[in-house]
């Protein structure tokens, strides 16, 4: 059965996508409206915006979603301390930790990561990455080159799952190097925790055949998506293993595809252009290969962005991660979800604003209608 998992916005979000500006949390300007902590009069209530992750993550749980994936930017809470939150107030809902190898030595990783599946029994999981390149990746201090940068990201999994058991482990690699290093009872034994691996380039592919259970990635053009797994399930049988295709997106899901629309066009009539340009200029491009590129500019229509069955936008509203998502009736989105199950796909982590409302919309009008997840849909259709 394919897992579904929620985006956890640790970053600021919005009450309402139709709003220039981050209105929860303080990510954004701190004005009269805002809430979690709510300003009125130019104070604060003192509401921290931690107890907001909570809830979104409570309402990901109470709407059937198997976890949440909890990311990690420059300019966002961090996703290790976010979890072990999540983990003491939820009870089945798996989290997802951001995490790239450059972090932590992979001792202390495996170690870290021990330890919460015990607190947390059982429900850790890896969003590993290991960077687009770019200024965002100068800013963690990481100035290796792209290939290099996988090499890495390989040695530390390979040190990682080496000490797990508890038996004494020695490596020599070109970046971490370990005599007789293991993980202490009762740390070791643990259940392992399952790894989404991002990367499209012919390096990470193959860093994924290595060591992913499943190749996590943006949306693309349909045909585009099967090569990609295609090419991951050849890399990975040189191992001897099987990796499972993975897909991340936003999604804007109404009860008719009219309202879904509606939605989109009033937060494009309000697109901080000024905004979107300067975080271009910021961001600037790295070295990341794979991700559907998007382009929109001042003067340009909503539907001038639909590639397909999806819509292309989503970056320029200020939604994190591929510019591509899905807009469109319940309907239309499980069976868009369905169309992807076909294809081998067996995990979804979706997203969408705000966080807390859409998690429940989704969860409770989208899933329950996914052949794919179920023998029979839950309620008839039409």
């Amino acid at each position: 059965m394919p897992q579904f998992h929620w985006r956890i916005p640790v970053h600021g979000c919005k009450g309402d996508l139709t709003r220039p500006h981050y209105t929860r949390g303080t990510w954004g300007p701190q004005i009269d409206g805002n809430l979690t902590p709510a300003v009125a009069a130019g104070q604060t209530d003192g509401a921290p915006y931690h107890d907001y992750l909570l809830e979104v993550a409570r309402a990901a749980e109470i709407a059937g979603f198997d976890g949440a994936l909890i990311p990690s930017f420059p300019d966002s809470e961090d996703p290790w301390v976010i979890s072990a939150a999540v983990a003491r107030h939820t009870k089945t809902l798996r989290f997802m930790v951001a995490y790239q190898p450059m972090w932590f030595d992979p001792l202390y990783w495996a170690k870290a990561s021990a330890s919460l599946q015990r607190l947390s029994g059982g429900r850790l999981m890896f969003n590993v990455i290991t960077g687009g390149g770019g200024p965002r990746q100068l800013w963690w201090g990481d100035r290796i080159a792209h290939a290099d940068r996988y090499r890495r990201t390989v040695e530390a999994l390979d040190v990682f799952k080496g000490v797990w058991s508890g038996t004494p482990f020695t490596y020599e690699g070109k970046f971490f190097q370990v005599k007789d290093a293991y993980l202490p009872e009762p740390l070791a034994g643990q259940r392992l925790p399952e790894l989404y691996f991002v990367g499209s380039s012919d390096v990470a592919l193959a860093a994924q055949g290595q060591h992913a259970d499943f190749d996590l990635t943006h949306l693309e053009p349909f045909d585009n998506l099967k090569l990609k797994f295609a090419r991951v399930q050849a890399l990975a049988a040189t191992h001897g293993r099987t990796v499972r295709p993975g897909v991340r997106f936003n999604i804007i899901a109404r009860p008719t595809a009219e309202e879904a629309w509606d939605y989109v066009e009033r937060a494009w009539a309000n697109v901080n252009w000024d905004a979107v340009e300067q975080r271009a200029r910021e961001n600037g491009r790295g070295d990341g290969v794979g991700s559907f590129r998007a382009n929109p500019k001042r003067g340009d229509t909503v539907q001038q962005h639909i590639v397909e069955d999806l819509w292309g936008g989503f970056g320029t509203l200020g939604s994190q991660g591929s510019p591509l998502g899905f807009v469109g009736s319940y309907e239309q989105a499980a069976a868009l979800i369905d169309k992807y199950i076909d294809i081998g796909v067996d995990g979804f982590v979706l997203s969408s604003t705000p966080a807390l409302e859409e998690a429940l919309r989704v969860g409770e009008e989208v899933l329950p209608l996914v052949r794919g997840r179920t023998a029979a849909p839950l309620r008839a259709h039409g």
